[in-house]
């Protein structure tokens, strides 16, 4: 519900106003309104005014009163920007909770929040579109920045202050926003692109027998060009559209004859948006049954509605969780309500969100940053109107104005992408999404193969309701799975660079029958570190405490921390040897090595290096989907949701990669990784197989993996949990402490730690140095902080942020940056 206006405040009362700035400030500031204003200003709207002695700001109004500040002077608000509240009573009441959650400031969650459209302040920088509407119906104001923006494009706030010699030009920058005709830049965030294939369509004029004749005799000169045409007149008695590429390899007459044939106005070329969906799109059905286990699951799932806000969808790999979110949201919106379907990562899912788009159509907004900032703004408003019933989104979906929320989905829940680590606020979407469902009394599904500790803990103490869904649809098989022994290959001289003699066999036999392969190393770049071997020199970065990594796309050695880098060395730097050694190997090496094996193999691959471009991810996809490419090379981008109806064979590399890492985590996110990776193999009419490489092939959490046993990977971690007193037994925050100088750094460590273990006793643990001690030319210290179930948390947050206040007011640590990071997974 959007706040209605209520107060009725006379013209002449003196009002206040707190708002909101989109800073990170401990505490918010008041402003006075102006006598002419007082029937305009409503908690929800957005207002100009100053910050600072030059700084224009909109903020948000969250309380109005007629209470003066007590400690400072109130400056007045410049104007108010909005007709109607841009918020809601609900998302204000969401912040909160965030803010003191997760101890961070108001103005970090409304940074977070809000679309930068909806954050204009004084550089915000303005440019004129593209396409404008057909009738201009402007003002006397919008006419003059439209004439300057017309010459010279681009005009910052500040200008059109400048060019209308006033202060208030926020409402009709607002209005021309609303027109259509300017909008916001947004210089960092790439337009999310839809799928673009060609198609081949014959002239109308050949359809005609006696042209058609005539054109049969004019080609008999050119016999490749012939071929195409023959090749497109047979496709064409069972193809409705007919794709350049399936012309191409049914007539097998080669780009250069097409090409001469479109020139010659014979064929016609069209760029069409097509499905991300491929072949998966013809087998999901709008009107589909749900399968006996299927229908069991949803009846449960309404049960436990009955008792319980919260259910956990355990649904192994394959099982169709996505055909029941599909039926729960229908159900959810037939009385009219909302549903917030949240993804880890919306660029990685595109094929889920093509399926539910086409099953919800103009219902339903998609919302994540590979849209740009004026598309935000749009779903926004569209989300805050109700002309949006259904919003898929990544984790800032959250923060969306919902007027009726009914239901929210939280698919792949164990997922890490769902952690915001910088900047603040530092929220866990999911755990969020669990509030904002209580808070609009709507009903929340967890759904994942592999879930959480945390999230099946909850279920097993009844806090949640649970309900498995144990079988494949539509009798898929669970992938064979098989474990290699890097160990025993390279003692029996069976290695092929850094492949066992097994996974080569099966990738041979896989390419034989046109099967496609993907194979999942968790590691990018070329090599892991340059080595000198005569001292051991090592490049390092020079702003973080970690060794460069080396591409061999670019050449140079990159950070993975800061985006450094720096040509490669031939020769050691520090005793001008020439016997640089690489050691280690990501997924660049192995698509290199893999070429050498198999020459004649379209090979692909996919990690954040190769996706960085607009529409690198999705055309790296598309053409795996189309088979233009038979062997998938990937970092973990690979496991997230991704559905090939082809693949019948995933090997991973190197599984000890993951499962050495030192986190306590490590183990469960390494089951939930191999098992997903593993979840990508098999078809309907044949079983899939996963092979692991390993040097530790006989781990119990590879074990597990092999024998699909959940299980008991959750009761041995459960155990370990209990033992060594790490959630969900307890609560952990970490506070991570930075500075440039080291010696600054580690006596403000130890303070902070001493004054926080003097009330907190042996629930503080360190400082200590993390993983990487430097980054970005910033000197690193962690402390943590563990906390019994037993415990007050708020009173332990509260202790904290006194602490943290009065350590931020002592001279010699004024410098020194504090961040708190509460559930740090």
């Amino acid at each position: 519900m959007l706040f209605a206006n209520s107060k009725n405040f006379s013209e002449r009362e003196t009002l206040f106003v707190e708002v909101i700035l989109p800073l990170s400030l401990s505490i918010n500031y008041t402003y006075r309104v102006p006598f002419e204003l007082n029937e305009k200003v409503a908690v929800g709207k957005r207002v100009v005014i100053q910050f600072g002695k030059h700084k224009i700001y909109t903020a948000l109004v969250k309380k109005i009163s007629q209470t003066p500040p007590e400690f400072y002077e109130a400056k007045y608000i410049i104007d108010v920007v909005d007709e109607f509240p841009v918020i809601t009573s609900k998302q204000l009441e969401f912040w909160d909770w965030i803010t003191s959650y997760y101890l961070c400031n108001e103005g970090d969650v409304m940074a977070a929040a809000l679309p930068t459209g909806l954050k204009l302040a004084s550089e915000t920088i303005l440019v004129l579109r593209d396409e404008l509407p057909e009738v201009l119906d402007l003002t006397e104001k919008e006419k003059l920045i439209f004439e300057v923006l017309v010459k010279q494009q681009r005009m910052s706030i500040d200008e059109v202050a400048e060019l209308l010699g006033q202060k208030t030009v926020y409402p009709t920058i607002n209005t021309m926003i609303s027109k259509e005709i300017i909008f916001i830049a947004e210089e960092v965030i790439e337009k999310y692109k839809p799928l673009l294939k060609s198609f081949i369509s014959l002239n109308p004029f050949y359809k005609e027998e006696e042209n058609l004749k005539q054109l049969f005799l004019v080609l008999e000169r050119a016999p490749k060009q012939l071929d195409s045409l023959l090749g497109y007149l047979k496709l064409a008695k069972t193809e409705p559209v007919i794709a350049k590429q399936l012309l191409l390899e049914a007539s097998g007459s080669g780009q250069a004859a097409l090409k001469a044939l479109i020139e010659k106005q014979v064929f016609r070329l069209e760029k069409r948006q097509v499905s991300r969906l491929a072949e998966a799109q013809d087998e999901f059905e709008v009107n589909f049954k749900l399968s006996d286990a299927q229908q069991t699951a949803f009846d449960e799932i309404e049960n436990q509605f009955l008792k319980k806000e919260v259910v956990l969808l355990h649904g192994i790999t394959a099982s169709g969780k996505t055909q029941l979110y599909i039926k729960l949201i229908e159900k959810a919106i037939a009385g009219g309500k909302q549903v917030l379907f949240l993804l880890p990562e919306i660029a990685l899912t595109t094929q889920i969100v093509e399926r539910i788009r086409l099953y919800f159509g103009d219902k339903i907004g998609v919302y994540h940053s590979k849209f740009n900032d004026n598309e935000r703004v749009e779903i926004w408003n569209k989300v805050l109107k109700g002309t949006y019933q259904v919003v898929l989104g990544a984790r800032s979906a959250v923060f969306l104005p919902f007027g009726d929320l009914k239901l929210i989905v939280v698919d792949e829940e164990h997922e890490s992408s769902y952690k915001q680590h910088e900047p603040a606020p530092r929220y866990q979407a999911r755990d969020a999404a669990v509030f904002l469902g209580h808070l609009h009394q709507a009903k929340v599904v967890l759904g994942s193969a592999t879930p959480s500790i945390e999230s099946f803990y909850n279920a097993s103490t009844h806090k949640y309701g649970l309900v498995n869904l144990a079988e494949r649809f539509g009798g898929v098989q669970l992938p064979l799975q098989e474990v290699v022994s890097i160990a025993d290959e390279t003692k029996r001289k069976k290695m092929t660079a850094y492949f066992t003699s097994v996974l080569l066999e099966h990738i041979t036999i896989a390419l034989e029958n046109k099967e496609q392969i993907i194979l999942f190393q968790n590691r990018r770049g070329y090599a892991t570190i340059l080595i000198c071997a005569t001292c051991g020199y090592a490049p390092k970065c020079v702003n973080c405490d970690v060794s460069l990594t080396y591409h061999k796309t670019s050449g140079k050695l990159h950070c993975h921390y800061c985006g450094y880098h720096q040509n490669s060395i031939n020769s050691c730097p520090a005793c001008g040897s020439v016997h640089i050694e690489q050691k280690g190997f990501g997924t660049e090496r192995i698509e290199e090595e893999l070429a050498l094996i198999f020459p004649d193999v379209k090979i692909a691959r996919l990690d954040l290096d190769s996706s960085r471009t607009k529409n690198g991810m999705q055309q790296i996809i598309a053409d795996f989907q189309d088979k233009k490419t038979q062997i998938l090379i990937g970092t973990q981008m690979v496991a997230k949701g991704l559905d090939f109806d082809n693949v019948s064979l995933i090997g991973v590399i190197n599984a000890d990669t993951l499962l050495n890492y030192p986190d306590f985590r490590a183990f469960e996110r390494s089951y939930q990784l191999l098992a997903q990776v593993a979840g990508r193999a098999g078809r309907r009419d044949k079983q899939g197989l996963s092979i692991i490489q390993a040097y530790s092939d006989s781990h119990r959490i590879i074990k597990q993996v092999l024998g699909n046993n959940y299980f008991e990977m959750y009761n041995d971690e459960l155990a370990e949990r209990e033992k060594y007193h790490y959630p969900p037994f307890t609560r952990l925050i970490f506070i991570n402490v930075k500075h440039k100088d080291a010696n600054v750094l580690n006596v403000a460590a130890q303070n902070l730690a001493n004054a926080l273990r003097a009330q907190l006793g042996t629930r503080i643990l360190g400082p200590e140095q993390p993983l990487v001690a430097r980054i970005r030319n910033y000197y690193l210290k962690q402390i943590s902080i563990k906390v019994e179930k037993t415990i007050a948390i708020q009173k332990v947050k509260r202790i904290l942020k006194d602490t943290i206040k009065d350590f931020n007011t002592q001279k010699d640590f004024k410098s020194v940056i504090v961040q708190i990071d509460v559930d740090p997974y």
